[in-house]
Parts: structure tokens; sequence; C-alpha cells
């Protein structure tokens, strides 16, 4: 399925995704990773669902997004339950009131994660995709 936007500054935008790829502006990605508006980690180290351990959420929650989307494959699956505790545990500070805020956290399939990352991303939120191929 081929997504466009009208406007959106944000550096990295999810341009397609079909199974076993997803393409961040020009370049077409086979590996798990995950894609911020001004990042982009090219080989995220679990490759599906099974693999993701409390240190591979730790990557993304270190980033300290504002919300993070995790993308589970072509359905969707919830990962155990000790780490989406980890993830909704996850802080972020506002540097501006010194205020401790909590990481939103979606689990969805990875279409959904990618229409949502470009939806959140070009409204100017601060989001993680962290994306398993379909």
């Amino acid at each position: 399925m081929k997504l466009s936007l009208d406007y959106n500054t944000a550096q990295y935008t999810i341009r397609s995704y079909n199974v076993g790829e997803i393409v961040v502006n020009e370049e077409k990605l086979t590996r798990s990773l995950i894609v911020m508006p001004e990042r982009l980690l090219r080989d995220w180290v679990p490759q599906n669902l099974e693999q993701l351990d409390l240190e591979h959420t730790r990557v993304v929650t270190d980033l300290d997004p504002e919300i993070i989307l995790l993308g589970t494959g072509k359905s969707l699956h919830f990962p155990h339950a000790e780490l989406i505790s980890a993830l909704a545990r996850a802080h972020d500070v506002d540097f501006l009131s010194g205020q401790t805020r909590q990481i939103g956290v979606e689990v969805m399939d990875t279409a959904a994660a990618c229409r949502t990352y470009n939806v959140l991303s070009a409204e100017g939120r601060s989001v993680a995709a962290a994306l398993f191929m379909i």
C-alpha cells in the first residue's frame, strides 16, 4: 500500500509497506526498525515479537518519545505482560517544566502502526514506531 501526506516536516516518513519491507523516505528496509521524525534505527535487534525482551524495549524508551507505537507484524499480537508493564512504567522528563510524564504505548499490527506514525509525525508529535516486518 502506498502512503502519502500533503505536508510533513519530519525528516523520516514511511512511504509504503508491504510483506517483508517498509520504505522510509526512499530507503527500502527489510529488518525490524525504529523510526522517529528525526531519527531512524535501521536494524533493531529483535526480528519478531517472540524475540522482544526488556533490553529491546529499553532501546525504544531511551529515545524519550511521547508515544511508542509497537507494530507487531501482519496481525496484532500483544507482548508478554512484563514487557507491556515495563513500557507502561517508562517515563519521559519535560525539560521545560522538569515534570515527569508517562510515555504512551500503543500496540497494533505493523500496517496500522505505519499509518499512525505518519499521522502523529505530521502533527509534530514525538513518536517512536518500533516495527516488525509484515
